[in-house]
């Protein structure tokens, strides 16, 4: 039978004090100073609650920390910023792996290997001047660890694939304290690295991956946005360009009511816009050709389309990068079709409908339908996914909130798959949501096997009842 820590054995300050003289790094631990802002996650609504934080210098204080939890049956988890936290955390040793940062990048094999503290924009500047691309996301400020431990949706994926597809392999510290890296050259690792491949960070510490990196000579990218009463017309011409869009074109749209403050620049503040985004890997004329549609779907109010580096790319969706409390839910869609853009904009088409700040659909599928390694990442052949996000100044929005996500995914059920990516799960969301049923089970007999005690916890825990 597999046991799972759910709470950390009673510890004094001795026991603590032999953790942090282990380290090269540093230990914060309640009652000491800068306690209250070490414990935080990113999206500061998780209010999480560890027994503490270990600031680790090296992957060796990494190793160290492993060692002392298992000896002392303390459950533990990293986390370089916290962008994906859940509230699972709670009673767990928790491992800052920022300064993990160092960068090597072979661009004649077309292969990476970072640091579990390097950050997808650090990376992506360094592959500025090579041709070549990693697996970026929508923002620079997630780490490359985490976000290939969660599968990884990409502003490339319908080209290339999830991020956790790209991992060749990781650097971890197993359960048994060991430091050592997992790779398909190591045949009694296979189930192991398939779990590490979109599974999440329930099986292991990682302390570095090692990734390929694809071909891009070429990319072309921006933003149009329109006002908000464009947005039936600027949706149907999202259909209409993603019905027969190559691979090599990603496009998002969203229905955008900004708050009027001051990070807003002063033409949008308090706006509400229909807002679409693209890359192209590829020729800019060829992108325009295919983008016509859209620009042709009403006046447009701000265009920052224009060549890109590959470090340019994570910045292209204006995300924010400083710690806020945010909610950000999403569904898998069959199908987009005019009822489903009448009902999206029916709920979420004017400020005032929803407390949600934006609707999202992003065009997925190409290469997400076809495994390339082997990973519980899995393959998704859902052409669409819905997000739905809004920001939660005061905690006791979060209920309204809340409750505007349920009624958003009910109003989209005529179209929804019910399922969602990894990173994509909200709230208390389990990872059933996430996986087949067949995944699940092979994910659970994973864990036991790699951890039996259960000392790694992760944001989205595999083990039954355990949260």
């Amino acid at each position: 039978m597999t046991t799972h820590l759910t709470a950390p054995t009673p510890l004094g300050t001795t026991a603590l004090d032999d953790l942090r003289s282990a380290l090269t790094g540093s230990l914060v631990a309640p009652g000491d100073a800068g306690w209250d802002s070490a414990r935080l996650a990113w999206n500061r609504l998780v209010d999480q609650h560890p027994l503490a934080v270990v600031q680790a210098a090296d992957a060796a204080d990494v190793t160290a920390a492993v060692r002392w939890a298992a000896a002392h049956g303390v459950p533990l988890s990293a986390q370089p910023n916290g962008h994906g936290a859940s509230r699972s955390l709670d009673g767990a040793v928790l491992v800052r792996t920022s300064a993990l940062d160092d960068i090597w990048v072979d661009a004649g094999a077309r292969v990476a290997r970072v640091g579990a503290g390097v950050k997808w924009g650090d990376l992506q500047v360094a592959l500025d001047g090579t041709g070549l691309t990693g697996l970026v996301g929508s923002n620079p400020d997630v780490t490359v660890v985490g976000y290939c431990l969660g599968g990884g949706l990409s502003w490339f994926s319908r080209a290339f694939g999830s991020g956790a597809g790209a991992v060749r392999s990781f650097e971890v510290v197993d359960a048994t304290g060991a430091h050592r890296w997992v790779s398909d050259e190591s045949p009694d690792d296979a189930d192991l690295l398939w779990a590490l491949r979109g599974g999440g960070g329930d099986f292991a510490l990682v302390t570095a991956v090692e990734l390929d990196l694809f071909p891009a000579p070429q990319i072309y990218g921006g933003m149009l946005a329109f006002p908000a009463a464009a947005a039936p017309a600027v949706f149907r011409a999202f259909t209409a360009v993603t019905a027969t869009a190559p691979e090599e074109l990603s496009t998002w749209v969203s229905v955008l009511h900004l708050p009027d403050a001051p990070f807003i620049p002063e033409p949008l503040r308090g706006a509400s816009l229909a807002v679409v985004l693209a890359t192209f890997l590829g020729d800019p004329a060829e992108a325009e050709r295919l983008l016509a549609p859209v620009r042709a779907a009403g006046p447009v109010l701000r265009d920052t389309f224009r060549p890109l580096q590959p470090g340019e790319v994570g910045l292209l969706a204006e995300e924010p990068v400083d710690p806020s409390p945010a909610v950000l839910a999403g569904t898998r869609l069959h199908t987009f079709d005019d009822a489903a853009i009448d009902a999206v904009l029916e709920l979420a088409g004017e400020p005032g409908r929803s407390p949600l700040m934006q609707v999202q659909v992003r065009h997925v599928g190409g290469a997400l339908a076809r495994e390339a390694l082997p990973g519980a990442a899995g393959t998704a052949a859902e052409p669409f996914l819905l997000t739905g996000m809004a920001m939660v100044p005061v905690p006791e929005l979060a209920p309204l909130v809340t409750a505007a996500l349920d009624h958003l995914f009910t109003v989209v059920e005529p179209w929804s798959t019910g399922t969602a990516p990894l990173t994509f799960l909200d709230r208390d969301d389990a990872i059933d949501r996430c996986y087949p049923a067949a995944t699940i089970e092979r994910l659970r007999a994973v864990k036991a096997a790699a951890d039996p005690s259960g000392l790694f916890r992760s944001n989205r825990p595999v083990a039954a009842g355990v949260r």
